[in-house]
């Protein structure tokens, strides 16, 4: 059977179709395999995709962009603000107010979102010649149930047949057959997305058939939007510079140079050409800014660069080979996946998930994930250092599946006779050590269960071994 995968992302959407066992990734009717996630609204018609971008300017007022910033959002949100300064087309309360008719029509996001969904559901059945409706839909990792919830409704709206909603950095491992062999034992990938708006980097821990998420950053701040914006500003200083208009006509992704050409007010047009090495020095801030994010995630995750067998790039914007070049100096000997076009590889993956998924029966929203138990808060030991103060150290940092065990060495003076182990505001005594001229280390065994959450349930005293258990209440 066939089915469908889609990518909704902030700047742009994908859709790729399973079928005899493999994905692909379907163009669009411009013939283009990437679709602008822009909505224009006239007087008697929706236009989608770069039809709805090439007339943005004329239009901007009933044009919409990047909805997906706002879907499942409250209209007091701060990223919902954001958004209202950024659009030019009128947000209220918490609808798009579009003008191109002779009254004024509300429109929400997820009935924006919904037509988006429908141009990708034609462009895959255009390429099946069927009727087919069964979906998986990529979400960001940082998604909140709400936004998962309106996106899924978005597309079911749209016709869709939503077998499941999966991240975003799982459906790129899925799209390398990352993880899918059983018996590859445990390894570290890394999952590098830059895309128009943002940059996502995800570390997770693969383990069979099992993905972990150890740690993952998300900054608004930084897109592809940024490296068109620092060229359109030096543009415009040529613009100043010469008193005449530039036309910004070619993307530096793919080509190692660019020409920008006036046509508009002389015959005679005006060529600005950038080599690649011009491009780079103009926006190496930039590209800085997009590498810093990765060592602060790994040293969040307890990890190195070597700890990382694998990166894999996602996002249009992570074409760029300068950028693939600073990844590959940071990652020496590490394989840098990068063979499937980075703006289809997510789209790609959630059509082998929905190839997976088709002819089972459908999940429902509360099934559709694992729940597990986690640790609510940080769950700390308090010790007495030498000079007689206090220290807190981590034992289960917040987050940590339930059930978990940590191995601790308590150290104390040779002539105690116990020991007293407090943690997370509960206390155990060890009592009747042997008093012995060196000092005791004992390794402790701290076991958090889901039910009672917390048990200390065997220490080792100098090589013998003795259970001691608490259980909170």
């Amino acid at each position: 059977m066939a089915a469908i995968g889609v990518h909704f992302g902030y700047t742009c959407a994908c859709v790729s179709i399973f079928k005899d066992g493999r994905a692909d990734v379907v163009a669009n009717d411009a013939g283009d395999r990437v679709t602008p996630a822009v909505v224009a609204y006239r007087d008697t018609e929706q236009i989608v995709g770069i039809a709805a971008k090439q007339g943005r300017v004329r239009n901007a007022a009933n044009t919409v962009v990047k909805v997906k910033q706002v879907l499942g959002r409250s209209f007091d949100d701060p990223e919902t603000q954001i958004h209202r300064k950024e659009t030019k087309c009128q947000v209220k309360k918490p609808y798009y107010e579009i003008t191109a008719g002779d009254h004024p029509e509300y429109v929400a996001p997820e009935d924006v979102a919904k037509l988006i969904f429908h141009k990708m559901k034609e462009t895959a059945q255009s390429a099946l010649g069927s009727d087919v409706t069964e979906a998986v839909i990529t979400v960001p990792f940082e998604f909140a149930h709400a936004q998962k919830r309106a996106l899924r409704e978005a597309a079911e709206a749209a016709g869709f047949h939503v077998l499941r909603l999966i991240h975003e950095p799982a459906a790129a491992l899925l799209a390398y057959n990352i993880g899918q062999d059983c018996h590859s034992g445990k390894s570290h990938v890394l999952v590098y997305k830059l895309g128009g708006t943002s940059l996502s980097v995800t570390a997770l821990q693969v383990n069979g058939g099992m993905f972990r998420v150890l740690s993952t950053h998300t900054d608004h701040s930084i897109g592809g939007e940024s490296f068109t914006q620092a060229l359109a500003q030096h543009l415009a200083a040529e613009f100043k510079r010469t008193g005449r208009l530039q036309q910004l006509g070619a993307a530096l992704s793919n080509v190692s140079s660019a020409c920008f050409s006036d046509n508009f007010r002389s015959r005679q047009p005006l060529c600005f050409c950038f080599l690649r090495a011009r491009f780079e020095l103009l926006c190496s801030s930039l590209f800085n800014k997009s590498i810093q994010p990765i060592r602060a995630l790994l040293e969040k995750a307890g990890l190195s660069t070597s700890s990382i067998n694998k990166v894999v790039l996602c996002g249009g914007s992570a074409r760029i080979p300068r950028l693939q070049q600073m990844i590959r100096d940071m990652f020496l000997d590490v394989e840098l996946l990068s063979s499937a076009p980075p703006d289809e590889v997510i789209a790609v993956g959630a059509a082998l998930e929905a190839g997976l998924l088709v002819g089972r029966d459908i999940l429902s929203p509360e099934e559709e994930s694992l729940t597990v138990d986690v640790s609510a808060t940080d769950i700390l030991v308090k010790e007495v250092d030498e000079s007689g103060a206090e220290v807190f150290t981590v034992l289960l940092p917040s987050g940590t599946p339930l059930p978990a065990r940590r191995h601790h060495i308590l150290s104390g003076g040779g002539k105690l006779s116990s020991l007293c182990l407090e943690i997370y505001q509960r206390m155990i005594i060890l009592r009747d050590l042997q008093p012995r001229e060196e000092n005791h280390d004992i390794d402790t065994v701290v076991t958090m269960k889901r039910y009672p959450p917390l048990q200390a349930r065997h220490v080792s005293l100098s090589g013998r071994s003795r259970a001691v258990s608490s259980s909170s209440r």
